[in-house]
């Protein structure tokens, strides 16, 4: 079943006509109007959404994560930049208004629903259904079965965690 996140991941991707993997993320968010930076956010956030209200928006992602957990970041950062609208803070720097959304160890975890679509967008984007699903096919029966999940995260550049969550949501390997 396609839930709402991946059916938005899957309409931005055709909007952009975008058909092979891996997705180039960070396009696709300069696409959609977001800067992306790269800097050192330090504690547990590995990514951020900022805007504000003249239309500046930023994800900033940080630097020091492997380039797989950054690109997961960029994709979950967009999917809050289309699916919701954020929570108003005060930025000191910026002087003026901004709605911030953060990914940090409990964006992970599940338990918010907000972080939950953004996570669901974030699996649809880097890994679009149909793509897995023809990925998938190909190698079942040529690779042993624990093998599939290490080299389709190659192919679409994300970790292998994410591979299989993302195999197990589609029903194609069951959990260990």
């Amino acid at each position: 079943m396609t839930t709402r996140s991946e059916a938005r991941a899957e309409r931005l991707l055709d909007e952009h006509a975008l058909t092979t993997v891996p997705v180039d993320v960070e396009s696709l968010a300069k696409a959609c109007g977001a800067e992306v930076r790269y800097r050192s956010l330090g504690g547990d956030v590995s990514g951020l959404l900022v805007r504000t209200d003249d239309d500046l928006v930023v994800i900033g992602v940080d630097r020091t994560q492997p380039k797989h957990r950054q690109r997961f970041t960029i994709a979950h950062e967009l999917g809050h930049l289309l699916m919701h609208p954020g929570r108003s803070v005060i930025v000191e720097h910026l002087r003026r208004p901004a709605r911030v959304n953060f990914r940090d160890a409990s964006s992970g975890l599940a338990t918010d629903r907000e972080e939950i679509e953004a996570n669901q967008f974030a699996a649809g984007l880097l890994m679009p259904r149909s793509n897995i699903e023809d990925a998938y096919a190909e190698l079942a029966g040529r690779l042993d079965d624990s093998e599939i999940p290490t080299r389709l995260a190659r192919t679409f550049q994300v970790s292998e965690q994410a591979m299989g969550y993302r195999l197990m949501n589609l029903a194609l390997i069951r959990p260990a």
